[in-house]
């Protein structure tokens, strides 16, 4: 859609994904993205939803995340 209205990414359009799927890597210009820690992810939503259903009161929890730095931005 860009490159069909004449615009070039990085040049004039960053983009930014989030998740770093695999395809990520692997488009032209390579997908700039923040990456999550899914599987630490899982286990604390797990962690927390079972303390949820025993009556806890819900948390917030803030995980931590890194931008991979590639060609789109």
């Amino acid at each position: 859609m860009l490159a069909a209205r004449g615009l070039q990414v990085p040049a004039d359009v960053a983009v930014v994904g989030f998740n770093d799927i695999v395809t990520a890597q692997h488009t032209t210009p390579a997908l700039t993205t923040v990456r999550q820690p899914i599987d630490a992810l899982g286990r604390e939503m797990t962690r927390m939803l079972l303390r949820l259903i025993d009556g806890d009161t819900p948390t917030s929890l803030i995980l931590p995340t890194t931008l991979v730095r590639r060609e789109s931005a």
